[in-house]
């Protein structure tokens, strides 16, 4: 430490009073040159940027750091949460950045817990947010292994596996710190496509004292403006194509989040298109627009897939090719041209007969309508069949899903009884949520799917959704953010039963943060995502369910402060469970039997393509024919 544990409190105090290090510094009340450790430094350097929030699990990896939390968390100037495990901390992080616009640090040991912590940013660095990760690792003196470092005679091997994932600096020279935080923010804060940056740590040095460290130096938080094309050419190009084709479709990935609804609808009337939202887009339009054609990919809707597959001019917004957006390549079927607005210039360029126009969705829109109404272009006034033919396909949707939430419940051979089918039981929570202006989160598999087929959400930023990673146990540890949030929001984790109990420590977690929330748990007893697909594929399952029976009830109520509910076999038994949830203050929890049989009525469908297993030959085949 340095110098005294006075000194350290002093400085702590300084910044709380003054509101922040520069403003410390500014004020006079804290010297510009400072002898402190580097984990001092870090948490002043982080403060800098405006993080102030800690999640995650101590080690002997991280013990200085933890004593040097611990006396600014008792000044007032951050705040430190400890959880149960390190994947929770990262999804709890993740959901933070992605719900609440908040920035966080997840802290770890060396080796194992590191490790989680890693996987776990698939999550950011799949859905573009930005998150710290620091992280405990080997001395720099190389006196022999550390416990639970990488045994291998090799330097740095940490810092070659986190380098794979994102940004990575191993904090090898405690002076690095400022170029290290520079590189950080840059990635943290991105407005391109931020994603998470690993600091590390080594456990030699983060009590390392730094003489005369200029608090000065530590880099603030980048601002970063809108950028679109400049000039008039390439929006004349595309004002060219959207002349010249008949049937145009916008397509929009997470990237269109912040577009203004009004600006896109304008641009949809003027080009007479239709949308389609991918699986984690939703609520960019609402979803009564009566040109929304809901979601589209490889599972899909009958409205969406059809919409992709006869478009000829496809406009994309802030899209990734995942199979899962574009059914592995092969959406595009009719397709002559495309014009893709994102902020990635691979990301732009992806396809063949792509007009790229690299800039921000909002900006390069907004440019784009600017140039409809000074041409004076509104084909809608001239009425195709192109939007009328989309929405009939749309009734045709809605009225399916109408007919499967009527089959309210089927026989199931495990449960010996009629119990809900999945997609009433979801609809059903949704309803609720909606009725209730909570957030809803859902996790991978097989709840996930059929969830994005249900939702229609009216805003963005009601539905959180991990399709990039499809992390199974996100949803159940993501909730927790709430209980760390400034501004916190009633929230609803849908999980299936395999995806719980990747994550079961939320309900002890919530408990110690006083998470007000809800998790609905349901329970096929089985991969129904994988098993379907094992089905369709060779026509066996195999592995992919089980015949333990859990109460999960119990299993929540053995946490003092959990709300345990069962959900029961009808709509109405689920409706009262919700309504007896809700009002209480903490984490509820509501155990829902669901159908996990291969009847009709079990599911939505699937609407389009996916290079999986034996499929991928055909899949393949089609998306070179097509040539994109």
């Amino acid at each position: 430490m340095s110098g005294s544990d006075s000194s350290r409190i002093s400085r702590a105090r300084a910044v709380a009073d003054a509101g922040g290090v520069t403003e410390a510094v500014d004020a006079g009340t804290l010297a510009q040159y400072q002898d402190l450790s580097l984990s001092e430094a870090l948490i002043l350097g982080l403060l800098v940027q405006g993080v102030k929030k800690y999640i995650g699990v101590f080690g002997h990896g991280s013990t200085d750091l933890g004593e040097a939390l611990r006396v600014y968390e008792q000044a007032g100037v951050v705040r430190v949460f400890n959880v149960r495990n390190e994947v929770e901390a990262s999804h709890a992080a993740t959901a933070l950045r992605w719900h609440y616009h908040e920035t966080a640090a997840v802290f770890t040991s060396i080796g194992p817990g590191a490790l989680h912590a890693l996987a776990g940013s698939l999550v950011p660095q799949s859905n573009g947010m930005g998150v710290y990760y620091l992280f405990g690792d080997e001395t720099t003196h190389d006196e022999g292994f550390n416990m639970q470092q990488i045994p291998r005679h090799e330097q740095l091997s940490f810092l070659k596996l986190t380098s794979v994932m994102g940004t990575a600096y191993a904090l090898h020279t405690a002076e690095a710190l400022p170029a290290a935080l520079r590189r950080g923010a840059n990635t943290v804060f991105n407005p391109q496509q931020a994603g998470p940056c690993y600091l590390l740590m080594p456990m030699n040095v983060q009590g390392q004292i730094v003489r005369q460290f200029n608090l000065l130096e530590l880099p603030r938080k980048p601002r970063f403006f809108p950028v679109a094309p400049g000039g008039d050419t390439a929006y004349e190009e595309a004002l060219r194509l959207i002349s010249d084709c008949g049937r145009i479709l916008v397509k929009a990935g997470n990237g269109a989040r912040g577009v203004d609804p009004k600006l896109l609808d304008e641009f949809l009337r003027r080009t007479d298109g239709v949308f389609v939202h991918g699986p984690s887009a939703v609520g960019i339009l609402p979803g009564s627009n009566a040109r929304n054609m809901t979601v589209g990919g490889s599972k899909g809707s009958i409205s969406g897939n059809w919409a992709m597959e006869h478009a000829e001019l496809v406009v994309s917004i802030g899209a990734r090719a995942v199979c899962q957006w574009d059914c592995s390549g092969t959406a595009w079927k009719n397709a002559r041209a495309f014009i893709a607005i994102n902020t990635r210039a691979e990301d732009a360029a992806h396809y063949n007969k792509t007009l790229p126009l690299v800039g921000d969705a909002q900006l390069v829109l907004s440019e784009l309508v600017r140039f409809l109404r000074e041409a004076d272009i509104d084909k809608s006034k001239t009425g195709g069949t192109w939007v009328s033919e989309c929405q009939r396909k749309r009734e045709e949707w809605d009225s399916f899903r109408a007919r499967q939430y009527e089959v309210e419940a089927l026989f199931d051979a495990k449960w010996r009884t009629k119990i809900l089918t999945q997609p009433a039981a979801i609809k059903t929570v949704v309803t609720f949520a909606d009725r209730h202006n909570a957030v809803k989160y859902f996790d991978a598999g097989d709840v996930q799917a059929n969830g994005f087929q249900i939702i229609e959400d009216e805003e963005p930023g009601w539905t959180i959704t991990d399709t990039g990673a499809s992390y199974m146990g996100f949803a159940v540890s993501a909730i927790l953010s709430s209980a760390f949030a400034d501004s916190p929001e009633y929230s609803i984790a849908f999980s299936g039963d395999g995806s719980f109990m990747m994550s079961p420590q939320v309900l002890i977690d919530a408990v110690e943060h006083k998470l007000r929330g809800m998790v609905v748990l349901f329970d096929n007893r089985r991969m129904a995502a994988i098993s379907s697909l094992q089905l369709a594929q060779y026509g066996h399952e195999f592995r992919t369910d089980d015949s333990v029976e859990v109460d999960y009830v119990a299993l929540a109520r053995s946490v003092r402060g959990i709300n345990g509910l069962f959900g029961g076999y009808t709509r109405a038994d689920l409706e009262t469970a919700l309504e007896k949830a809700y009002p209480y203050e903490g984490l509820s929890f509501i155990h829902v039997p669901v159908y996990g049989g291969s009847e009709g009525p079990a599911g939505l469908g699937v609407y389009g393509a996916w290079n999986v297993g034996p499929w991928c030959d055909e899949v393949q085949r089609e998306k070179h024919r097509l040539g994109f």
